[in-house]
């Protein structure tokens, strides 16, 4: 993976971005502000991101990525419901991680990773089969941490984003590449806002 800053072809591939990643990226923005507003809207706006998404890492063979995308759709109708359901094994609000949920993401990052990079050495044409393979499964377990509510999901996503910024960069997904960043960013206040409302949750319950 080459990775260079040439902010002449950096213009002139922005002017040239097509209109679906421009949708994308308008979606992808539009699903991390709900998310860090803690709002189930979040869901059918990502279904839309996801799904133009899609076709763009396909045509760029960025295959795990793909799969990622793949796995967003199932966990993102996943979540809905599971945010809606006000049973006990539902997620309608948020919560921290215990010692089982911290068991489980660590197999699908470290199982994910593990599965992707075969998958893509053995079956794809990937000239970035280690990379693409940790970008999506630590994804993975960030999307799984997200569908239960858990606070820990922006640690994990963001993980995830650092390392796929300057991939989508490199295969000239420029928008692709600064929405991610984007998220990075974005990912860290939602981390922070998440934090607080739990705190203020506690010291309520403290006072009761």
């Amino acid at each position: 993976m080459e990775f260079s800053f040439d902010a002449g072809l950096l213009l002139e591939q922005i002017q040239n971005t097509r209109l679906l990643e421009w949708i994308a990226v308008a979606f992808g923005v539009s699903e991390v502000l709900l998310a860090r507003k803690n709002s189930i809207w979040l869901y059918p706006t990502g279904i839309i991101g996801i799904l133009c998404g899609t076709y763009l890492l396909l045509d760029s063979k960025l295959y795990a990525e793909t799969l990622l995308h793949g796995y967003y759709l199932v966990m993102s109708i996943y979540g809905w419901a599971n945010w809606k359901n006000r049973s006990k094994s539902g997620a309608s609000q948020i919560s921290r991680s215990d010692s089982r949920d911290f068991a489980v993401t660590l197999g699908i990052a470290g199982i994910g990773w593990v599965f992707l990079y075969f998958m893509l050495t053995t079956f794809t044409d990937s000239d970035v089969p280690v990379i693409d393979a940790f970008v999506s499964s630590t994804a993975w377990a960030g999307m799984w941490l997200l569908a239960k509510r858990k606070l820990e999901n922006w640690i994990w996503l963001n993980i995830s984003n650092l390392v796929a910024i300057p991939l989508l960069y490199s295969k000239q997904l420029y928008m692709m590449s600064f929405l991610t960043l984007f998220l990075f960013v974005v990912a860290i206040f939602g981390y922070l806002e998440w934090r607080k409302e739990l705190t203020q949750r506690d010291e309520a319950l403290q006072t009761v």
